[in-house]
């Protein structure tokens, strides 16, 4: 059974910075990458950050430069750190893993192509 259990949420000022971690269980051995993402309320899912299978990141532009990404294979964890926050970025924040292939750009990707944890609640004032 696979698992992905979020933490480090919370809420902060604009400006601030937060880092969520993810711990994976259960996993396949072979994953296509795994990433975080995101859901504002009453709006759709946005791509946050992702790392592909070869290791190489890759962000939405509303975050490059403020987020990073990482990974850690040994531990089984997945990293957002989160600097420079604002408003816009409050919202419900999911770590990821995608199970089977799918072209394109990670924001894209259908839902049905990963495996998702509960997230963790991100809010920021301003």
């Amino acid at each position: 059974q696979v698992q992905l259990v979020e933490s480090g949420g919370g809420s902060v000022e604009a400006g601030g910075s937060l880092r969520l971690s993810c711990v994976t269980s259960g996993g396949p051995e072979y994953t296509y990458g795994s990433g975080w993402f995101r859901q504002a309320p009453g709006k759709e899912r946005e791509g946050v950050a992702f790392i592909d299978s070869d290791g190489s990141p890759y962000y939405a532009s509303s975050v490059s430069g403020r987020f990073t990404i990482s990974k850690d294979n040994a531990r089984n964890t997945l990293d957002l750190q989160m600097d420079s926050l604002i408003p816009e970025d409050t919202g419900m924040y999911y770590c990821a893993i995608q199970w089977r292939p799918y072209g394109g750009t990670f924001h894209r990707r259908p839902a049905s192509t990963f495996y998702w944890g509960q997230g963790t609640q991100v809010t920021v004032s301003s």
